[in-house]
Parts: structure tokens; sequence; C-alpha cells
């Protein structure tokens, strides 16, 4: 079982940034595919970033050159540096764990644990 709590969201106004962090627990961290996923009103949940278990990154389009991931294998942490922050990045951002040994999903069904979600809202 993986306990996933996500933190760091907030009120922004556009151009701003937010870091958001997700406390993973379970002793195989390092193991795990870890991705970032946002949800607006109305609207299905998609992919924002992923990291591999050997390091690799992935983004969506959206968002390239203006989030990046990383994470802290140390401290079972994964963060989302999240810059130049826009009106339609606001959601709910979930962190969520692939525990599988494929390669690195993209689709929330690949995704096996999830966070409780934390709101970033960017003003205009």
């Amino acid at each position: 079982q993986v306990q996933l709590v996500e933190s760091g969201g907030g009120l922004v106004q556009a151009g701003g940034s937010l870091r958001l962090s997700c406390a993973a627990s379970g002793r195989t961290f390092s193991r795990y595919h870890m991705g970032w996923f946002r949800q607006a009103p109305g609207k299905e949940r998609e992919f924002v970033a992923g990291i591999s278990a050997n390091g690799w990154t992935y983004y969506a389009d959206s968002v390239k050159g203006r989030f990046t991931i990383s994470r802290d294998s140390a401290k079972n942490t994964v963060f989302l540096q999240m810059n130049s922050l826009k009106p339609e990045d606001t959601a709910v951002y979930y962190c969520a764990a692939d525990t599988a040994i494929t390669p690195m999903g993209l689709s929330p069904n690949e995704y096996d644990y999830w966070g409780q979600g934390t709101q970033v809202t960017v003003s205009s």
C-alpha cells in the first residue's frame, strides 16, 4: 500500500510560481514511476508531468518549458515546480504512483495510487 500526500497548492497571480510536493509512504518509492495530473471543473483528468524510476522526465506540451518535475528518493518526495503560471493552469493537481515495472504510463488508468489532490488557482 502506498499513501501519497500533496501540498503546496494555493492562489497565485498569472506569471507567478508555485511548488507542489508529494510525500510518499513505502520503502520502495525509488522503484515507482511518479506522475502529476490535473483536473479542471468539467474536464477530464489530464497528464501534466512524470518522472520514471530511473529519472526520465516527460511533460505535457502545455507545460513544457514552464513546469519541472523532480524527485528526492531519500525523502520519498516528488516535486512539481510551476513557473509562468497561466489562468488555464487552474485545476486540482494530483500526485500518482505507477508501480508497474513496464515503462512509465501517461494515462491515469496506468497509475495505481493517488493523492487527495491540491487546488491551484491562477488569477488573471
